[in-house]
């Protein structure tokens, strides 16, 4: 999906649209996280709403304090069945990582993963007609379905998307007539000898490589993917614009649904049965607000951040500043379930405006039953929700006070009045430290958690 910049008569002020509109935004050309991980101990959460334990498994990138933009993580996103997890980074960079212990019960309980390929998928470029640097950050990373032996995924920053299929090779060939081992050409007269080429195993080489580029096609900034469709929202003359779209995705089973939400709090469905170009909407999710609630920071927060369908394809979830809110396709009057994410932080609003973290934009995840959501806050707090038991619980990915065995404990968040010991107050969280980006394996319980320049791998205990 396509977003416009921003322009005079925005509802959001000269700072408002502006952000939202770069909304997920140096390189040293080595990732961190394609360095050499420690294995964590491990831990265990309870109670996250549905009686899972969380285990520490695994956490990716270096510990210095000393963080290069470059390595702070942008996307992170499981293929189709859970084998293989991609992450983006601010430095143009996709790292693979693939799922270990195959035919290993153990290792796969655990849900480990290791670096499977590194490559370089955008660079930074310079729009000489406008003046305008172009940011390698990766924005976005999209799988697509798996048809053949080889891996397919879609990356894209501001401008430009591009599809990479990513291919093994074991084998190499050699023997061949008119070339020597080396690779070098041989004098065609000095070949008195007929070879059949054969093949030779080899180590393992993992190669990506883009099948197409598609630039220049996006006059805006691009702030999401999905495979298939395009939705133009821009006002014929560019002083009424009051919003930009934020998210956008594919319905899993019906190809000719998709959802868009956009910076004003709305989601519509489109039917691409009705027409190819879907500037006319279905069907309008939206909620009114709260009376009591209007503020001036009431539409910035309002803005939806992410939208992502269950995987039965009946529901969706959205997430705006403070809440999650889930959605039945069939009722588009209001949500049928919200949770509140972080409301502690609602009279907090005017320094989160002035230090811009009112601007952040969190993701959120189905499990596979989809029966939990999780989604993230500040201080590197992520927050579970169970859908059944209405019951919700606050986690922390953190290196600290990881010892075998140790039992993650819930983190409790004090708004006011008398705090508890194990509590911490709004006053001391660090609005560096943010969860922006997480993934839930579509098979089993495993979340991928990326924590700046760092990707925690919590799993479930058996």
């Amino acid at each position: 999906m396509i977003s416009p910049p921003k322009e005079k008569g925005s509802g959001f002020g000269s700072k408002g649209l502006h952000k939202i509109q770069n909304m997920l935004h140096h390189r040293p050309r080595a990732s961190s996280l394609g360095q050499k991980d420690k294995p964590e101990k491990h831990g265990h959460v309870h109670g996250n709403g549905g009686e899972i334990q969380w285990c520490f498994s695994q956490v990716k990138g270096t510990i210095e304090d000393d963080i290069t933009e470059a390595d702070i993580i942008s996307c992170v996103e499981f293929n189709h069945n859970g084998e293989l997890l991609a992450t983006g980074d601010k430095g143009g960079r996709v790292v693979i990582f693939q799922r270990d212990g195959k035919g290993n019960p153990h290792f796969h309980a655990r849900g480990e993963y290791n670096v499977y390929s590194t490559f370089q998928s955008h660079e930074p470029e310079f729009d000489y007609l406008k003046s305008l640097e172009i940011e390698e950050k990766i924005n976005k990373i999209r799988w697509l379905q798996r048809s053949n032996p080889a891996n397919f995924l879609l990356s894209t920053n501001d401008k430009t998307i591009k599809l990479w299929k990513v291919t093994e090779r074991d084998k190499r060939a050699e023997g061949y007539n008119l070339k020597d081992d080396a690779g070098i050409m041989r004098d065609p007269t000095s070949v008195n000898t007929l070879r059949i080429p054969s093949f030779k195993p080899m180590e393992l080489l993992v190669e990506a490589s883009p099948r197409r580029i598609f630039a220049n096609a996006h006059t805006y900034h691009i702030n999401s993917i999905s495979v298939n469709n395009i939705v133009d929202i821009k006002p014929a003359n560019m002083e009424e614009l009051t919003e930009v779209i934020t998210a956008a995705e594919f319905h899993p089973t019906e190809c000719n649904l998709f959802v868009y939400s956009s910076s004003k709090g709305t989601i519509r469905l489109c039917d691409m049965r009705e027409q190819a170009l879907c500037d006319k909407h279905a069907k309008l999710f939206e909620e009114p607000e709260d009376p009591t609630n209007r503020s001036f920071f009431s539409e910035i927060i309002s803005s939806i951040s992410d939208v992502k369908f269950s995987h039965n394809g009946r529901y969706m979830v959205t997430r705006d500043y403070l809440s999650v809110k889930v959605w039945d396709l069939q009722m588009d009057s209001k949500p049928i379930e919200t949770f509140q994410v972080h409301e502690y932080l609602r009279s907090k609003l005017c320094s989160l405006y002035e230090n811009d973290c009112i601007f952040d934009k969190f993701e959120c995840a189905w499990s596979g039953n989809d029966r939990h959501i999780m989604t993230g806050s500040y201080n590197n707090f992520f927050r579970m929700f169970d859908r059944e038991s209405k019951r919700d619980v606050t986690l922390e990915a953190s290196r600290e006070n990881v010892k075998p065995k140790t039992v993650l404990k819930p983190r409790k968040v004090c708004s006011g009045g008398k705090r508890k010991k194990e509590e911490i107050s709004v006053d001391c969280l660090d609005f560096n430290r943010k969860i922006l980006h997480a993934a839930w394996h579509p098979l089993d319980n495993i979340l991928a958690v990326a924590a700046t320049n760092n990707l925690y791998l919590f799993s479930s205990k058996e």
